[in-house]
């Protein structure tokens, strides 16, 4: 008897990719500007200068959402280039429209799973940072699995990271933030900038709904890790 063939296993998704609403500023964003500042998924490595068209830092963005944070620090530091990685379209449009509107030259976008293009289009050591601001913290129990912030996820962040590159999370869950503190202070490729959480660095500008949720006494914790030299 021949032995039954198991189908491939599907990866668990850390997202899900909602439809949402994309107003026509955006879709004409998405529509004008994609094809100068997106960067289309491929299973090659990306060439990260010849992408922004010159030497500079490299700073990788997962999941961006609407692009406000993310375009507040490329403008704040035209001496880094970013790369931003976002699923939603609604977020994609968005993030287009704020680039057009600035003239934001040190920003490109990649609409697609983050972990296949850190695997496919990203070298070993070639990111000077990678920021993870406010992920999804999926809080029921049983959807804990679909967490970004994961063992396997966060040795494949790190050996991505130049030595001396930093990863930069930020969370408003705090069992979520426990979580990735206990995941990133195993991983023998980091080391901690600070005893436990971090300040918020200067560079991560405050958003009005970290500001509201802070008012209302809600917390919000970073964490800041680098790759050893």
């Amino acid at each position: 008897m021949e032995p039954t063939e198991l189908p491939p296993q599907r990866p668990i998704r850390s997202f899900v990719l909602r439809q949402g609403r994309l107003s026509g500023a955006q879709a004409r964003a998405h529509h004008d500007l994609l094809p100068r500042y997106g960067i289309s998924f491929s299973n090659q490595v990306l060439d990260l200068d010849a992408a922004f068209g010159r030497r500079a830092p490299k700073i990788l963005e997962i999941g961006f959402g609407m692009g406000e944070t993310t375009a507040e620090i490329a403008a704040a530091h035209p001496e880094n280039d970013y790369l931003g990685i976002e699923v939603h379209t609604p977020g994609v449009g968005s993030l287009l429209k704020r680039i057009g509107e600035r003239g934001l030259a040190n920003l490109r976008l990649i609409q697609h799973d983050a972990v296949e293009v850190l695997r496919c289009m990203i070298a070993p050591a070639t990111l000077d940072g990678v920021h993870l601001f406010f992920p999804d913290p999926w809080p029921k129990k049983r959807h804990h699995k679909r967490r970004l912030v994961q063992p396997d996820f966060v040795a494949l962040l790190a050996s991505r990271l130049r030595p001396g590159g930093y990863v930069h999370m930020a969370t408003d869950w705090q069992e979520y933030a426990e979580q990735m503190l206990a995941v990133l202070s195993v991983e023998p490729m980091l080391e901690n900038t600070a005893a436990g959480y971090a300040p918020r660095p200067d560079y991560r500008p405050q958003t009005k709904f970290e500001a509201r949720g802070l008012k209302l006494g809600h917390g919000v914790w970073d964490i800041v890790f680098m790759k050893k030299q």
